[in-house]
């Protein structure tokens, strides 16, 4: 086993002392009238106080997001929250891994500086702006839903587009797709019906609850589906995440305010950011894990907890056997295709999950999050339960 990235005594190392998270809303539903920076504050509001944090212990907020307003909305959710004007913000974009590398950011300041961060992530789907191109003279100007994740001789596939793609490379059958998804579901009601989710949620705009895991979401119904992104493809609407609102964030400390607080965390030991070719951008999520687990100086087979956003169930599965990985073992509470995929959240979303998992229902010692990225990138985090 190679040594831990980090120092031994793990005196550098931050933690995560509190996180929470909104509702995941479907585009258009519970959450369609809430802007990002809203969406946001409430989730900023409670970390502050539910961390026990001074002013003067607040040392920046930083949270991802994908679609929004543009400017600063990690700012404008911040002064929302009530924080104060002197703590500052920023909002970090790496697509689909925006949450997770905010958290990545975080974990490198405080290694430096002491204090706390509140770092995670937002996206509202519902309420993103329209986008265009300029207009040629004399012409108009042209809609577009998404900026480029890479150039165009690289080859810019949407995410479905290539996930569908990459599920047939890998010989990853619809049957096995439709089963991973219903098998989030079910997950993912289980845990709702029995309450796993209440303590990390936070009521936004009257909303407590996600609106998307449902019940009796068999095998059999997903396979009555028609592809969505190909003709012949595996990849359909109900083996794929939705459209979300959502947004997740946690409180870091460095390691000496974590020592004088005496709360139970997750201690950050190692993260890592990894590039793939941009016509696969699904499997991002194998080389950041790699690293991440070497740099933790640890095996995937000693990871207790395993959060892999599932942005589509045969991505997943890819990723999952180039791991020599048992998808049985990602996502035991339900994952993205049964909550949700609010872009510039999810990443944290899974951290949230992790700290449910192994702090409050300590069911383990170690986890493991990643997300993959639209232009060809992962992110990924390790993290040891510490009291």
């Amino acid at each position: 086993m190679s040594p831990r990235f980090d120092s031994p005594s793990l005196d550098d190392s931050p933690v995560v002392v509190a996180a929470l998270r909104s509702p995941i809303g479907t585009a258009g539903r519970s959450l369609r009238s809430i802007s990002a920076a809203d969406l946001a504050a409430p989730v900023l509001a409670a970390l502050a106080a539910s961390a026990g944090a001074t002013p003067g212990d607040l040392r920046d907020v930083v949270l991802g997001n994908c679609m929004g307003p543009g400017g600063n909305v990690a700012r404008v959710a911040a002064l929302t929250a009530g924080l104060p004007s002197g703590v500052p913000a920023l909002t970090v974009d790496r697509q689909c891994g925006s949450g997770l590398a905010a958290l990545a950011l975080a974990a490198s300041t405080l290694r430096a500086e002491p204090g706390v961060i509140l770092a995670g992530g937002v996206e509202s789907a519902s309420t993103a702006p329209w986008r265009y191109w300029p207009p040629p003279v004399g012409g108009k100007p042209e809609r577009y839903e998404r900026a480029p994740f890479s150039p165009a001789d690289w080859g810019d596939p949407d995410m479905g587009f290539a996930a569908d793609l990459l599920a047939e490379e890998r010989r990853v059958s619809r049957e096995r797709q439709d089963e991973y998804a219903a098998r989030s579901h079910e997950r993912a009601v289980r845990t709702r019906d029995t309450g796993g989710f209440a303590e990390e949620v936070v009521a936004v705009g009257g909303v407590s609850h996600d609106d998307r895991p449902r019940a009796g979401m068999t095998a059999s119904r997903l396979a009555r589906l028609p592809p969505t992104f190909r003709s012949d493809g595996t990849v359909t609407a109900g083996n794929s995440c939705g459209i979300n609102d959502g947004a997740a964030a946690v409180a870091m400390v460095d390691h000496a305010t974590h020592q004088s607080l005496r709360v139970p965390g997750l201690r950050v030991l190692a993260t890592a950011t990894a590039g793939v070719h941009p016509r696969r951008p699904g499997l991002g999520i194998v080389p950041a894990s790699e690293l991440a687990l070497e740099r933790a100086g640890l095996r995937l087979s000693e990871i207790d907890v395993i959060e892999l956003n599932e942005a589509f169930a045969g991505q997943v599965l890819a990723c999952c056997d180039a791991l020599s990985l048992a998808s049985e073992r990602v996502c035991v509470e339900g994952g993205a295709l049964a909550l949700g995929h609010p872009w510039g959240a999810s990443g944290a979303v899974l951290v949230v999950r992790l700290f449910s998992q192994l702090v409050r229902s300590s069911r383990g010692r170690y986890g493991l999050a990643a997300i993959a990225a639209g232009g060809g990138q992962g992110v990924a985090m390790v993290v040891e339960r510490c009291r």
